[in-house]
């Protein structure tokens, strides 16, 4: 056996204290991994904004008509998208696509519960002033 060496003590230093959910920890670090990504990221959605969506003039479907609703709003969306400032961005994908609750996206952003909700009322007022106030969901307005 040989002793423990200044790196092994080193390395049990940085394991977190244990916490009844590290859900919030886990997803701190997803954040910080999307903000490493962000520069390609907004590069892509800028390209995006310029793309241009042709028109068509095919008869519409309820399901083609969602679709094409998607295609027209894209480049708009992906501006708006890069547009926000890394902070809200964090929140929003926190929100959205982890699917986190207010108080979890709170958590793993270190900041308080108001924030989170001024935040994304900020943001989707954000969003629907450059969508021109198209809905942000299917139909729905959020509430």
């Amino acid at each position: 056996m040989t002793a423990p060496s200044e790196t092994d003590e080193a390395s049990d230093a940085e394991v977190p204290a244990r916490r009844p959910d590290a859900r919030p920890w886990s997803y701190a670090i997803a954040t910080n991994a999307i903000r490493a990504h962000r520069r390609a990221e907004v590069r892509r959605n800028r390209a995006l904004a310029r793309a241009r969506v042709p028109a068509e003039d095919e008869p519409f479907t309820e399901r083609s008509d969602a679709r094409l609703t998607a295609q027209r709003l894209q480049p708009a969306l992906a501006a708006a998208l890069a547009r926000l400032s890394p902070a809200d961005r964090d929140l929003l994908l926190l929100i959205a696509w982890a699917d986190l609750g207010y108080e979890e996206a709170a958590d793993a952003l270190g900041i308080p519960v108001g924030t989170v909700r001024s935040r994304l009322h900020r943001i989707r007022k954000k969003t629907r002033r450059v969508l021109g106030g198209a809905p942000l969901t299917n139909g729905e307005e959020p509430a």
